[in-house]
């Protein structure tokens, strides 16, 4: 540490050590989408990150380490999406259906944003990481909209129940088009790199889902 860091006050350092943290996760998240866990080192997150080669490791010890922050940091990030959005249905005393309108938008459009993240999951998905990264954040996050599914909209919470299927279908809907940007949706006639496809696209997996919402708890009723 040189002199001028060390004349600083406690809480700058903190606020340069926070930003460069950040800086690191920002760009591990970006190298680990484009070149896959093993096509990165740290080195390379550092030079991306403009931070000194040997920084990384002093904040996350290993790539590994490194990995797991940057998937938690992601799902932190599809958790506060998708509060974000039930909270404000639910203070508009709306219906559960437009509770659930507003969680679906968020995660939507959060998925829509963040290609990196999109690709970091799928590499994670074909196997392209140290294993089990970032694995109980995703199961506490998919527990809490479970658990919120379930009782806001009045499902069954059981494994494999209406509320575990409907969210399911929720994730499947959200995630198709941009996952399968360059192949699928091209055969459709859908670019999913245009805003106005986009917003079509989030609309008409809204109908879908409020359709599905509509048909179980039809079924429950009768």
């Amino acid at each position: 540490m040189t002199a001028n860091q060390l004349s600083r006050s406690p809480a700058a350092r903190r606020r340069d050590a926070d930003a460069s943290r950040e800086a690191i996760l920002v760009a591990a998240e970006a190298l680990f989408a484009e070149r896959g866990y093993e096509g990165t080192s740290l080195q390379e997150v550092g030079a991306r990150a403009g931070v000194s080669r040997g920084t990384p490791s002093y904040f996350f010890r290993s790539k590994a380490d490194l990995h797991r922050a940057v998937l938690e940091r992601c799902f932190a990030q599809v958790r506060d999406a998708v509060r974000s959005g039930r909270e404000r249905a639910i203070r508009s005393g709306e219906p559960p259906e437009v509770v659930l309108e507003g969680a679906v938008a968020e995660y939507f459009d959060f998925l829509a944003a963040r290609p990196n993240f999109v690709r970091l999951i799928e590499r994670e998905a074909l196997g392209d990481g140290p294993g089990n990264a970032g694995q109980v954040a995703q199961m506490a996050i998919g527990q809490e909209m479970l658990q919120a599914m379930a009782g806001e909209l009045g499902l069954d919470p059981s494994p494999s129940g209406d509320a575990s299927q409907l969210l399911l279908s929720i994730i499947s809907l959200c995630w198709f088009p941009l996952i399968h940007a360059r192949t699928v949706a091209p055969l459709t006639g859908v670019d999913c790199a245009a805003p106005d496809a986009l917003e079509r696209r989030k609309r008409h997996v809204i109908t879908l889902v409020r359709s599905a919402w509509s048909a179980l708890t039809d079924v429950s009723a009768t």
